[in-house]
């Protein structure tokens, strides 16, 4: 369902970055090979190994992620990245040319390689700045509902970072009224609608009209998606979920089964290819105070099915000898080699396991305990829908929101879960497979965030 991606709207100047770069690499390469051996070589090995090294040190350093805040050194700190890159392409050439014992490998890094990689700065900054003066570019919108559903609004952009109050005009039918008399297209470029539930004739007329002249007006749940990158739970009612769009990873569907093949895969070849690391973090576990090496926990499958999952063990034996609770920042029940697992995300490997017999998924909502559970489904609104699929390793609130322990935090996390319900895709799955990597490398596993 590649038709439903509001995130590529999102990352629109950030995904043309990443084009602009293999671009440039392609016209560096080749204009430096028609003037060093008189013709264009076009796509070749040398230049496919280039490419893929440049796009994965950026993405790694995050030249094609939003940036979270924007202040001054902000400019200097996206060429820095771009310089790490081509650090790391040069660093290629050399190790193959070492590897491979290249006799001309001196004259082909002076001759060749410096002229390629300065070229591809030169160009690659320019396609940066451009990309960040179009990200820059906010919408302004209005935002038009009733009191409840702007009060949900307005604390979800406080949870915002960067926000600021003057890309959003949040107004209930009434004040709209009473402060412009009509929607206020002159100080807004966009309008979002939600349950209005009013009486007053003339706002509906001013907004048909608004439409009918070509302004766009979109459903306040269209703009969480695209904006916020979420679906808060309080602004679903259960006749939506029935009628909605999306939601189209159905049990016997073709997309459910192409998402099974991939499962299997995915997870067989990461089991053979982590299974040293599996093994290493079994071995300190064990030596570091000779208790058990896995951990074994019900969760909520499917349906809310209890399954059963593995880890490794990351704390303390009898840790929870008083019942199941919440983690929590400097957890003095997490061990030496557990903080280490949990941040790079080993200690989740067992669950590879789980993923072949089809108790869990490698993308979807993380699995909860069902004692937690009960708590959280009297607490959020349609808790239960996060069970419409089966959950997995890793899922777009993993990717996007810190690891959080407590209601708020899961009530956070649903957000996310029900954004990725009903824009389920294999292009949202690569897209979250590969921030997941991102957050692996750079050591962010499990750690809970801090109180505020």
């Amino acid at each position: 369902m590649l038709w439903r991606a509001p995130w590529i709207k999102r990352r629109g100047a950030l995904l043309g970055l990443a084009a602009w770069d293999v671009g440039s690499l392609y016209l560096s390469y080749n204009l430096t090979y028609l003037i060093r051996l008189g013709e264009w070589e076009g796509w070749s090995q040398g230049l496919l190994v280039i490419t893929a090294t440049w796009l994965s040190i950026s993405y790694l350093a995050g030249r094609y992620s939003p940036a979270e805040t924007k202040d001054k050194s902000y400019g200097l700190t996206r060429f820095g990245e771009t310089l790490l890159a081509a650090c790391g392409v040069l660093v290629v050439f050399v190790s193959h040319s070492w590897i491979y014992q290249v006799v001309d490998a001196e004259t082909r890094f002076r001759g060749f390689m410096i002229p390629l990689v300065g070229s591809a700065i030169a160009l690659s900054t320019l396609g940066q700045t451009a990309a960040l003066r179009l990200s820059s570019k906010k919408r302004k919108w209005l935002l038009v509902s009733n009191e409840n559903e702007c009060r949900v609004i307005r604390k979800e952009l406080d949870n915002e970072t960067p926000t600021t109050e003057e890309d959003y005009l949040i107004f209930n039918p009434a004040e709209t009224v009473e402060r412009f008399g009509a929607p206020p297209t002159a100080e807004a470029s966009s309008i979002a609608v939600g349950n209005l539930e009013t009486s007053n004739q003339d706002l509906i007329k001013n907004l048909l009209r608004l439409r009918e002249s070509g302004e766009q007006i979109i459903p306040l749940l269209s703009w969480c998606e695209q904006e916020l990158q979420r679906i808060p739970p309080e602004l679903i009612k259960a006749e939506w979920l029935i009628q909605a769009e999306g939601f189209g990873l159905r049990p016997g569907s073709l997309n459910w089964r192409i998402k099974r093949l991939c499962d299997v895969c995915g997870a067989s070849a990461l089991l053979i290819i982590t299974a040293p690391l599996l093994i290493l973090g079994a071995l300190l576990i064990w030596l570091e105070d000779r208790g058990p090496v896995f951990y074994c926990q019900i969760r909520s499958g499917l349906y809310g099915r209890p399954i059963r999952i593995w880890k490794l063990r990351s704390m303390r034996v009898n840790a929870e000898a008083l019942g199941a609770q919440w983690a929590s920042q400097q957890d003095p029940r997490i061990t030496n080699v557990g903080r280490i697992l949990r941040a790079t995300r080993i200690d989740e490997l067992p669950q590879l396991v789980s993923v072949i017999n089809g108790d869990l998924s490698l993308i979807g909502p993380r699995p909860e305990r069902p004692e937690i559970e009960e708590d959280l489904e009297r607490l959020i609104p349609h808790y239960r829908v996060r069970h419409w699929i089966r959950p997995g390793l890793s899922g777009w609130a993993q990717v996007c929101y810190p690891y959080g322990a407590s209601v708020e935090d899961s009530r956070m996390k649903l957000s996310y879960d029900l954004y990725y319900l009903r824009n389920t895709s294999l292009f949202l799955d690569f897209l979250i497979t590969i921030k997941t990597i991102r957050l692996v490398a750079g050591a962010k596993g499990a750690s809970p965030k801090a109180p505020q």
